[in-house]
């Protein structure tokens, strides 16, 4: 490609970059008011696994006849990695979130899984040895200190604590997922490892639903037309556009730009969870959710300084990004340890949960 046609290439991505980025906003900061709609009359655990049984399928269906067919063909070690990862980030992830969101508010469950970094940070420095940088550990301080806030708001407004927990609890489990995936072999084609991921996962939280006894409740007379639109919603826009556009971006994209999802979905989760349920929004509310963006925002940034200037260097000299490992990102909080990939030394965007 000669300097002139390079130099079109680039000034024509941006339009396309913010286009995605901004599905990426808006899909994955919806899905936690489409949970809540769900759960209004359909089984939690059911529903989320019909969910992501159909995405997974149809997305692999589709995946697995493209791009190198004979060469990245999944093999047994990669569906072992793929029901680690699926059952970590989806069955424990968010599985967790669809039975947190039963009691509490859409928009402090967003705000609690916002907590992902955080804690990939803390074990990246407490169980990884590594060494953060000053603005890391602010971050670290300051969500901490917004979660407090939250949880000690929440429990004075009647939101049982037990829901809180649980939510807190979805936020380790994706990511111990997502540590996992790190090292994990999965296919290199991304949307085949998710395909095979999200219908290991999803099995797992039908599964789930059985031993729980949500049988007894799948009376699809009772479902409300609303909560099977939100469904439907879930399983073509939340996993397939919103996935799809975030996958788009990893090649196309600088990496600080792509993680500001990190701090955006949830604003739109609990903006929306106030115009559209009617969820209280309090002054303490507010705090806590500045301060944990605030915080995430701070770990992001630090993260992804080194890992943005390897990537302008390979701009310039013309190297294209053309492999991306596979990996499943879940509302866009699976991939939260994307701005600690910098200190790994290797240059190269790798699988991120």
């Amino acid at each position: 490609m000669s300097p002139q046609a390079a130099s079109r290439s680039r000034a024509a991505v941006p339009p396309a970059v913010w286009g995605a980025l901004g599905a990426v906003y808006v899909v994955w900061g919806t899905t936690y008011l489409a949970i809540r709609v769900v759960n209004e009359t359909m089984p939690a655990l059911t529903a989320a696994g019909i969910r992501f049984l159909l995405a997974g399928a149809v997305l692999y269906a589709w995946a697995v006849r493209r791009g190198d067919r004979e060469g990245d063909r999944p093999r047994p070690a990669h569906w072992r990695s793929a029901a680690v990862v699926g059952l970590g980030l989806i069955v424990g992830g968010n599985g967790n979130l669809v039975l947190a969101e039963r009691t509490i508010p859409s928009g402090i469950a967003s705000l609690i899984i916002a907590l992902v970094p955080l804690w990939m940070a803390l074990v990246d420095r407490v169980l990884l040895g590594r060494r953060h940088g000053r603005a890391t550990a602010t971050g670290l301080v300051l969500g901490f200190v917004g979660a407090a806030l939250l949880i000690d708001g929440a429990s004075g407004r009647s939101v049982p604590l037990s829901g809180l927990l649980v939510a807190v609890a979805a936020s380790v489990c994706w990511t111990a997922g997502s540590l996992y995936s790190r090292s994990a072999r999965l296919p290199a084609r991304p949307l085949v490892g998710a395909g095979m991921e999200m219908m290991i996962g999803g099995a797992g939280l039908v599964a789930l639903g059985i031993v729980r006894g949500e049988l007894a409740l799948v009376h699809p007379e009772a479902f409300s037309g609303r909560s099977v639109l939100a469904l439907a919603y879930l399983v073509t826009i939340g996993s397939w556009v919103g996935f799809t556009c975030y996958v788009w971006l990893l090649r196309h994209a600088r990496t600080s730009l792509v993680s500001t999802y990190a701090y955006v979905n949830p604003v739109v989760a609990v903006f929306l969870g106030w115009l559209i349920l009617g969820e209280s929004i309090t002054v303490r509310t507010l705090a806590a959710g500045v301060v944990i963006v605030a915080s995430v925002a701070l770990i992001v940034a630090a993260g992804t300084g080194r890992a943005t200037g390897r990537e302008d260097s390979a701009s310039a000299a013309h190297e294209p990004r053309d492999r991306v490992e596979g990996e499943l990102v879940l509302e866009g909080v699976g991939d939260a340890e994307q701005q600690l990939l910098a200190e790994d030394g290797s240059g190269e965007l790798k699988a991120d949960g």
